[in-house]
């Protein structure tokens, strides 16, 4: 994924926009995209600055951390439950997540579940 232009570019386009000179000479000038300038500007306009948002990292676990608590308790409660059974307890209490999401939350946990065998 690449990264965003430094905040220095976008300060000195939209430096250039202020100070009269059009979007598109703006953009010449510092050799980026009329498109791009445009975005900046409304960006700038919106928040108040140019600042890039944050790129890369977790953004969907926050969810399932908000049920921290929660969630580790019912693991200590029922240790030999599988993620399919602790999944489907947990949607008895009216919280959802993937089997996705509960595996590596576990692991980020480090709770070692120990499953019941089956036996014939």
């Amino acid at each position: 994924m690449p990264k965003a232009l430094p905040v220095e570019l976008r300060d000195r386009v939209l430096a250039a926009i202020r100070t009269g000179a059009t979007l598109r000479k703006a953009a010449d000038r510092f050799e980026v995209g009329i498109a791009t300038a445009a975005r900046w500007r409304a960006l700038e306009r919106r928040q108040g600055d140019a600042q890039p948002k944050p790129v890369g990292g977790n953004r969907r676990s926050a969810s399932i951390e908000a049920e921290r608590d929660r969630i580790l308790r019912l693991v200590e409660e029922a240790r030999g439950l599988t993620i399919r059974e602790l999944r489907a307890a947990l949607e008895a209490r009216g919280l959802v997540f993937s089997y996705g999401a509960l595996q590596r939350f576990l692991k980020r946990h480090r709770v070692r579940r120990r499953p019941r065998r089956r036996r014939a």
